[in-house]
């Protein structure tokens, strides 16, 4: 069974250092530790790595799940609805990159 990547690009309405700490704190709050999670990452975007194929965000999520099963969970379990409801006002754009991993 193939584990899933989910990934994550917020782009926030007030892009300031504070906001951006604010989102990455959440994310470890409230999106780390849920059964099937295997890989968690979150960071703010590093603006040496500024290349014309880079996309714009401030901040990039990056799970791995075991299973889509686990995946599936995760999306309707009470801290990830959470993280969303507290969040979302601040965010000027979310892209969601979910794709199957193979070895």
């Amino acid at each position: 069974m193939p584990r899933l990547a989910h990934q994550v690009f917020f782009t926030l309405k007030n892009r300031d250092d504070a906001a951006v700490d604010e989102l990455v704190a959440a994310c470890h709050e409230f999106l780390n530790g849920h059964d099937g999670l295997i890989d968690f990452a979150v960071g703010r975007r590093e603006p040496r790595y500024q290349r014309p194929v880079n996309a714009d965000y401030d901040v990039a999520l990056h799970t791995v799940f075991q299973d889509q099963a686990s995946h599936d969970a995760y999306q309707t379990a009470p801290r990830h609805l959470t993280f969303i409801e507290q969040q979302k006002e601040n965010w000027a754009s979310v892209q969601v990159f979910d794709s199957n991993l193979t070895d």
